[in-house]
């Protein structure tokens, strides 16, 4: 069977996206939506970048025409998630995809797009790599090697110097910008709606009987010396690291964490933090009888030149949205979470299924 999908955005996320829809065998690219005019009437394929041939799906910024076109997915992957829109996308019949949120409900309202999966009968499914994947898929599969589980730990360990999206970097993650600046952050709340669902899927999940309150911490290092990056240099004195930390505790004591670790390189930092041996990295550690560690290496770039031109991070976050396609399709309707699907699996290379 082939689904037909709609791409909806077309930043870095979005690009890899189109690539994997186009080569899996299972899908078929119907339409492409895109924020900035300069990219509508373009063939969806030629703004990958990548050579690509021309598809014959022309990028629009017409919500109404792509809402009305014959599609089964909608692969929803802008810089922030519009709810109400995601909401519309789902009660005109179209199941949804993203790495924006909705991984898990738990005791969250989420009653309005509930709603909108009942009216269209229609599926959604939040997914990705960190949260949706390094965070609560692996650290569940791991730990059904182990008794008596203490704690679980997802951690993440990037150099953001690779990531191409300096308006993101500046004003939403805001490196570069004052500690004071960076203290009133929205990042720990709005990365936290989403690395605390995850959380909380494993802590219910594995039976843990977790405080009311999770424990969060926010913390910054700055340049000592000018440090070149993708947003200019930044300077002394300016935030130029960041570690965000979400645990859920049982009588005060950490069980489930998960952490990132965003540095403009590992130099001329105060505090002087580092990567450690590892270098850049995802961690999956589970301690308990026995405990078990996952490090996954490769989503790094070889270099920062590399990570700007493309970052396989963002691809990797963009094909388990897509490769999840074809499961949500055949799912009923309603929010669903990986406790919910099949386990979701990629698919081979086209010249080694001819």
């Amino acid at each position: 069977m082939t689904y037909r999908v709609i791409q909806w955005a077309t930043g870095g996320v979005g690009r890899a996206a189109i690539e994997g829809i186009l080569s899996h065998p299972e899908l078929q690219l119907v339409g492409c939506w895109v924020h900035n005019e300069d990219k509508a009437g373009k063939d969806a394929a030629t703004l990958c970048d990548r050579g690509l041939n021309p598809c014959g799906v022309v990028a629009s910024t017409d919500v109404e025409a792509l809402l009305a076109l014959e599609a089964d997915c909608v692969m929803y992957a802008p810089v922030m998630a519009d709810h109400e829109l995601v909401a519309k996308i789902l009660a005109s019949g179209k199941n949804v995809v993203t790495p924006l949120g909705w991984f898990y409900r738990g005791k969250r309202d989420f009653s309005r797009v509930e709603a909108a999966c009942q009216s269209g009968s229609s599926t959604l499914l939040g997914t990705g790599i960190h949260p949706g994947g390094v965070t609560e898929r692996f650290p569940l599969m791991v730990s059904a090697l182990s008794n008596a589980i203490t704690s679980v730990r997802a951690e993440e360990f990037s150099d953001i110097r690779t990531y191409g999206a300096p308006e993101v970097i500046s004003e939403i993650m805001l490196f570069g910008k004052t500690p004071q600046e960076a203290a009133e952050s929205m990042m720990l709340g709005m990365l936290g709606e989403g690395f605390m669902q995850s959380v909380d899927m494993l802590a219910d999940e594995m039976g843990f009987n977790v405080d009311p309150e999770p424990r969060v911490s926010h913390e910054i290092a700055v340049a000592t010396q000018p440090i070149p990056s993708p947003i200019g240099d930044i300077q002394p004195g300016r935030v130029a690291a960041q570690r965000f930390t979400w645990s859920a505790t049982v009588a005060g004591e950490p069980v489930i964490t998960a952490i990132t670790n965003w540095f403009m390189g590992e130099a001329h930092l105060d505090p002087p933090w580092n990567f450690g041996e590892g270098g850049e990295r995802f961690e999956v550690e589970v301690k308990g009888d026995p405990d078990s560690r996952v490090t996954f290496h490769g989503w790094h770039p070889e270099s920062i030149a590399a990570g700007l031109k493309r970052n396989p991070g963002i691809v990797a976050t963009a094909m388990h949205c897509v490769n999840a396609i074809p499961y949500v399709c055949a799912a009923g309707a309603g929010i669903k979470s990986y406790l919910d699907l099949p386990l979701i699996a990629g698919r081979a290379a086209p010249h080694l299924r001819e």
